[in-house]
């Protein structure tokens, strides 16, 4: 076989081998369990064991998920998030790179802020006139962060 040959049948073997790497990452890693709404997925990982038992013992667990404090609602902005997180947890779990107790991002963070905001709008919005949320001189986790992981920091 000349070079010109090898080269499809080495194109193929690659893809096969992406694919199949791909497929066994996902399988290992529980990766289509994430799509879903399951608080329990987030517990794939041994560093999000203390905030799922103490989300469990929380007032929130009654009325809120995971995904519903902690992801956009709107279905683009939920899986983009979802699919960036999910990019950034899988290189720092592989590589070891990640503080533990685990902490939450400046982004991540911004995104449950407006999930609080929008749950309990009829109750704050008084108290939000003339604040910049966004701008950080207003945050309800400075007076309210372990309401929903209780004696997690």
């Amino acid at each position: 076989m000349d070079k010109s040959q090898w080269l499809p049948l080495a194109a193929f073997a690659s893809l096969g081998l992406a694919v199949g790497l791909g497929g066994f990452t996902l399988s290992h890693a529980k990766g289509l369990s994430y799509l879903k709404d399951d608080p329990e997925a987030c517990v794939n990982c041994h560093v999000m064991n203390d905030q799922y038992r103490s989300w469990q013992h929380s007032s929130h667990r009654n009325w809120a998920t995971c995904n519903e404090c902690h992801m956009p609602h709107g279905l683009v902005a939920k899986y983009y998030r979802k699919a960036l997180n999910g990019w950034n947890h899988s290189v720092a779990f592989t590589t070891g790179n990640f503080p533990e107790p685990i902490v939450i991002r400046r982004r991540n963070k911004e995104v449950a802020l407006e999930n609080c905001v929008n749950c309990h709008r009829t109750l704050v919005n008084d108290m939000l006139l003339g604040h910049n949320l966004r701008g950080g001189d207003l945050r309800c986790t400075e007076c309210h962060g372990n309401v929903g992981h209780l004696g997690v920091g």
